[in-house]
């Protein structure tokens, strides 16, 4: 079964160089694995036996539209009131282990690769059944209504369900998994896998309104933020601001895969 990319947890040892990688500026921020330690978990009002590495916020003047935490639940450990604010969506991909998940009175379980999107105001709840860790991402949006459009629905599927849609020109090095229809104008936001093979990139610097959240899930790469290039691999985080310019190529000799959040179809507030 593949699993991917969590947070590593634990403590480095003495002998671990503070010199990082880690990187805030004023158009996006890198938030390396290496980072991502026992020390800077959350544990949340109404989760059992949850920890959580909040990797992005709202802040003003940044990036202001989503927050994305990475959930450890522990055996037996989860939430039947995971949400505290009824305007919120919530968009889960698992990383390890099984989640199980109900909607509604529906019950799905939740392997590796397992996607849902939950719409505002919907009756959920999120448990780990099993003996061992579930790692789950959960990006968190308050959701904007569009005009004449109807709430949008939930969806549980799986990555190995959604066909790899080839970017132009590309054959299949360049590739995005999309797990709602782009057209559907009732979703605010798009949550997707974007995969690339050895040495495919993107060949321009792409500068767009959308904000970003990134994580990698698998492989490595050079990745232009801003002016700067970074290399990252599993684990580590970009959070991008509107506008922030990006590209990259991918190394290494497995494909380079990452979970990419992205604001859409929505009229900019004035």
């Amino acid at each position: 079964m593949t699993t991917y990319a969590f947070p590593p947890g634990g403590h480095p040892d003495q002998s671990t160089s503070p010199v990082g990688t880690a990187i805030f500026t004023d158009a996006y921020a890198v938030i390396p694995a290496i980072t991502q330690r026992d020390i800077v978990t959350s544990f949340l009002p109404g989760w059992d036996g949850t920890r959580a590495w909040i990797l992005a916020r709202p802040l003003s003047g940044f990036a202001e539209t989503f927050a994305q935490y990475a959930i450890e639940l522990s055996p037996e450990g989860g939430s039947n009131n995971p949400e505290p604010d009824m305007d919120a969506q919530a968009i889960l991909f698992v990383a390890h282990g099984t989640a199980h998940l109900t909607l509604g009175t529906e019950l799905h379980v939740l392997q590796p690769g397992g996607y849902a999107y939950i719409p505002p105001g919907a009756r959920w709840t999120l448990w780990n059944r099993d003996q061992t860790n579930c790692g789950v991402h959960w990006i968190r949006k308050k959701f904007v209504p569009g005009d004449g459009l109807s709430p949008p629905e939930p969806v549980v599927t799986h990555d190995t369900d959604i066909h790899a849609v080839p970017m132009p020109g590309t054959d299949g090095a360049w590739a995005t998994q999309r797990f709602v229809d782009p057209l559907d104008l009732r979703y605010d936001c798009h949550v997707n896998l974007v995969n690339f093979l050895p040495g495919a990139r993107i060949p321009f610097a792409e500068t767009h309104v959308m904000e970003h959240g990134i994580y990698v899930l698998q492989g490595t790469a050079e990745y232009l933020l801003n002016t700067d290039w970074v290399s990252v691999g599993p684990g580590d985080f970009m959070w991008l601001r509107a506008f922030c310019p990006q590209a990259c190529i991918a190394t290494g000799t497995e494909p380079f895969r990452y979970l990419l959040y992205k604001d859409v179809n929505r009229h900019v507030p004035l």
